[in-house]
């Protein structure tokens, strides 16, 4: 129970840390001014419109009962109380006007307490009013023996101007101090979001160039911390392109020395085979070579993947590749290592079967490329460990000594390396199927 509340509260929350720590701050602030403008319009403004619609009847029925007098002029009694009071009356015949239908507008405070009060002070059906007809004056009619009287009264008799005035000062403090949240906020998590962005960049292999931690001290020892394993990780990077280039040049000096050899043996089959080992030593060193080569050097670039497809496949020259491509699908990247890793896995194709299917299409926020072909295919329990570097499958795929085992690795590292994805499925057509998942 507490675990399905936990995680539905956790679906209503924002995911970004800056909207998360913009309604820690805010929240509270709202909340508290929603409790202020409670208690100040329960106990000040509606106690107030309720004394000020008290008075305000009062003085109707002071009129009313002084009118009944008789001792004043009927005439110069309105003049007074229009001058002194701000209460234009006027006595009507006839009791028609009472007919009309009152409107109960129970929502408003206004109504509300004028309703009451009438109600209690002149009788239930003595009285009619209207608050909306007029827009500063409320039209209320009194029954009087044969006839009414109606009379016209300001607003701002039974209403208190401070309301508008505390609304306008809770809300444009409160808006005030959002805005600065909201501006100190954004230069907290900027550099939390530079920091995320570079680790991102790093991920996918892009230069990124020099890291300038920022923001409060935590956040910039995490980017001093960042920035030294990033550098750590190029350097060891820089050692291992160095070192295999030493051993490269270092171990084709006597391959080529034994190749010269094998020229001078007499027996033939045996050069023969010789001949054969060494072309496979040598095709393993390049292999290697090319896995182990770093990627840093390409720089990241907008291309049209669609294009690049059609260009690698018309290479091949081969009419048993199909493709069907969706036109212009456009992702950054290193465009020569797509290349290279579309190579491997066509080469791969080519050696197996006789029949392979290209398809391209965009789902979502990624690219989606499928390789299929009619070959024997791979087990099942065998998809994880080809993309291993050197594993070949013993059966089927694994039985040719042109394979070094290191096609799907290569292309696998260079698709993770773009912040993509490789997965091995049971092709349609019977064969293997590659899955190739790829960033916009």
């Amino acid at each position: 129970m507490f675990y399905g509340l936990n995680k539905f509260i956790k679906s209503l929350l924002p995911r970004k840390l800056f909207y998360r720590a913009l309604l820690i701050v805010a929240a509270p602030i709202i909340f508290l001014q929603l409790i202020i403008s409670i208690v100040f319009f329960d106990s000040l403004w509606i106690k107030t419109n309720k004394g000020m619609t008290r008075a305000l009847v009062g003085e109707m029925k002071t009129f009313i009962a002084a009118y009944d007098n008789g001792k004043y002029n009927n005439n110069d009694l309105s003049g007074l109380f229009s001058i002194y009071l701000d209460l234009n009356v006027e006595y009507k015949k006839g009791v028609e006007f009472f007919d009309k239908p009152l409107k109960e507008r129970w929502f408003s405070p206004i109504d509300r307490t004028l309703r009451r009060e009438l109600k209690s002070q002149i009788g239930t059906g003595n009285y009619w009013f209207d608050t909306t007809f007029f827009r500063d004056l409320i039209h209320i009619n009194v029954k009087y023996n044969e006839g009414y009287f109606e009379f016209f009264i300001p607003k701002d008799r039974v209403t208190s101007s401070s309301a508008r005035m505390f609304a306008i000062w809770i809300t444009f403090p409160a808006l005030l101090m959002i805005t600065v949240a909201i501006i100190f906020l954004k230069n907290q998590t900027r550099p939390i979001v530079n920091l995320a962005k570079a680790a991102e960049k790093f991920g996918r292999g892009e230069n990124i160039g020099e890291y300038k931690p920022s923001g409060a001290l935590e956040i910039r020892q995490a980017g001093l911390e960042f920035d030294k394993m990033r550098k750590r990780i190029i350097r060891h990077l820089n050692q291992r392109s160095e070192m295999l280039s030493g051993i490269s040049h270092d171990l084709r000096t006597p391959l080529t020395r034994l190749k010269l050899q094998l020229s001078f043996i007499k027996d033939e089959e045996l050069s023969k085979k010789m001949s054969l080992d060494i072309d496979e030593m040598e095709k393993m060193l390049n292999e290697y070579l090319q896995f182990t080569s770093s990627s840093y050097l390409e720089k990241n670039e907008t291309f049209d993947i669609s294009e690049l497809i059609e260009s690698t496949i018309n290479k091949y020259d081969n009419e048993n590749i199909l493709k069907e491509l969706t036109p212009r699908v456009y992702m950054n990247g290193k465009k020569n290592l797509i290349r290279r890793s579309l190579n491997n896995i066509i080469n791969n194709s080519i050696k197996y079967a006789n029949k392979i299917k290209f398809g391209l299409s965009k789902e979502n926020n990624s690219i989606l490329i499928t390789i299929d072909d009619n070959g024997p295919g791979i087990p099942e329990s065998e998809y994880q460990n080809v993309i291993k570097p050197f594993y070949k499958v013993d059966k089927s795929r694994g039985d040719s000594k042109s394979s070094v085992g290191l096609g799907l690795s290569i292309a696998s590292d260079v698709i993770k390396s773009h912040g993509g994805n490789l997965v091995l499925e049971k092709s349609p057509l019977n064969g293997l199927r590659v899955k190739i998942f790829l960033p916009l």
